[in-house]
């Protein structure tokens, strides 16, 4: 139960949002935010945002690199996400006790290693006696080791420092650091990124790699809805990298190297990648000397294109089955184009209309009307926003009803949307929601930093972001039954569908 104060925080909170939500207009739904952060791009390439808010002596920190899964060598499935988890075991200052000691200890590790798993990929033909013999070698280095590395340093600098949201994310499109700290810690922060781009060591590869190993069979061997979603997503793509799982193939993620991660890190530090946000209690004039002090010596490098292939146009529906032993589930999934088209604002406010609340429409009929359905959301936009992608429905039965009987449903729903306009109030009250939550956005540094340094490193400007309600105001009913019939038909459809399996 909400103590008194708390209530009188949250309903401060709602009156305030209320006043901001009513008092726009068309004209103003940017909170001229377009003309409020600041853009620059240091001699190197990168790329720098900022934006002043001195509500509190904090500023919140984003780092984006524009390297995801999609951009994995064949074969090296994983290794984006890999080199994420590398980039916390410091640097040759930071988590060491003595690094040119300790170098020789890693050198040593790595040529073990490599050895290791060089014997273990002859399968049948391996030797175990050298297997047992290297391994045996590969503890007793990784035990050496131990005397020279200091566990969670970058961690502990920001803890100590008043750092709190510290967190990475790896995508199939970008890959994100970020932080919050008291503003006058950003050179902290200055000294340790730029460090991790330019010297980063990493430690613990083998030890690191059976965590990712593991957080694969967390994730999808023993996660129904994410053993569901990869089969969707490698069913609903043929060719693009999208149908890759971010984590990675088991077989791909078991023998990757350290030149494997290296090799998309090449990638990674690439200035020309890299989009830094800033956003706080800064004086930008002053932040921005500070950034150029320690990025400005990242070396600028000529960029690796790597042909992405073009996903060909679906000519057929396409499903699939997961047998597992959970309750069902599924997912209906249609190509569509990605932002910034114009039908991808469409599909956002369909998105709104078809599963935001409980008295949006496939809520309202399947949940509360029908109460054939435990749950239902639908996305625009997976797995990722770079490239054309895809708008999902993810429905799960309630016992004892069936995928069947719920995907008859949503397709006849789909269906209506075809033939039978949105009523102007249905529109009006999904753009509300949608302004809504843009102003709550709007409340955090965090949030702020998050989504500006987004559009800019996927579609190379923030304004996306600024003009994107002044869009999202023209959308009409005859836009979204338009949409729908341009990509809601039977041949650019994927269903995938999990049920449980038999005793």
């Amino acid at each position: 139960m909400l103590s008194e104060l708390e209530f009188h925080n949250n309903f401060l909170k709602i009156i305030l949002a209320l006043i901001l939500f009513f008092s726009l207009t068309s004209s103003s739904f940017g909170f001229d935010l377009e003309n409020k952060v600041s853009k620059f791009k240091l001699k190197n390439g990168i790329t720098v945002l900022m934006l002043e808010r001195h509500i509190s002596p904090t500023v919140s920190l984003y780092i984006r690199h524009r390297v995801g899964a999609v951009d994995e060598t064949a074969g090296e499935s994983g290794a984006a996400h890999f080199l994420e988890h590398m980039m916390f075991k410091g640097t040759k200052s930071i988590g060491t006790r003595n690094y040119p000691a300790e170098k020789k200890v890693l050198e040593a590790i790595e040529k073990t290693g490599n050895a290791l798993d060089k014997e273990k990929q002859k399968g049948t033909n391996a030797d175990e006696q050298i297997i047992q013999k290297l391994t045996a070698q590969l503890k007793k280095l990784q035990n050496q080791h131990k005397k020279y590395f200091i566990p969670n340093e970058i961690d502990r600098l920001y803890t100590e420092n008043g750092g709190l949201d510290m967190n990475a994310s790896t995508g199939h499109d970008v890959t994100t650091y970020k932080v919050s700290l008291p503003s006058n810690k950003i050179e902290l922060w200055a000294r340790i990124e730029s460090d991790r781009l330019m010297n980063p060591v990493f430690r613990e590869f083998y030890t690191e790699r059976d965590v990712i190993m593991e957080e694969r069979r967390q994730r999808v061997e023993s996660d129904p809805e994410g053993k569901l979603y990869e089969q969707f997503l490698l069913t609903a793509y043929k060719v693009h990298p999208y149908r890759k799982p971010v984590l990675g193939w088991t077989e791909d993620m078991k023998n990757l190297t350290p030149d494997s991660v290296n090799k998309i890190f090449q990638k990674y530090k690439a200035p020309q990648s890299i989009v830094i946000a800033v956003v706080g209690d800064i004086n930008p004039q002053k932040t921005l000397r500070l950034i150029e002090k320690y990025f400005w010596r990242i070396p600028v490098s000529v960029e690796q294109k790597m042909e992405i292939p073009a996903e060909p146009k679906q000519t057929e529906e396409r499903r699939v089955t997961v047998t597992f032993d959970a309750s069902p589930m599924m997912i209906v999934g249609y190509h569509k184009p990605t932002a910034p088209a114009y039908d991808d604002y469409v599909l956002d406010v369909l998105e709104t209309i078809l599963t935001k609340g409980r008295t949006s429409r496939l809520y309202n009929l399947l949940v509360t009307e029908m109460g054939i359905a435990e749950s239902v959301s639908a996305s625009n936009g997976t797995p990722g926003t770079k490239y054309p992608n895809l708008f999902t429905i993810l429905a799960a039965p309630r016992n004892p009803h069936t995928n069947a009987q719920l995907e008859e449903v949503i397709l006849q729903e789909i269906e209506k949307l075809k033939t039978q306009p949105i009523a102007d109030a249905e529109l009006a009250k999904a753009k509300n929601q949608i302004k809504m939550a843009y102003i709550q956005g709007l409340d955090s540094n965090s949030e702020i930093a998050s989504t500006i340094s987004y559009y800019e490193v996927l579609l190379g400007d923030y304004k996306y972001f600024a003009n994107y309600l002044n869009v999202i105001d023209k959308v009409t009913a005859a836009d979204i039954q338009k949409a729908a019939k341009l990509y809601f038909y039977k041949e650019n459809r994927t269903i995938a569908q999990l049920i449980k399996k038999k005793e």
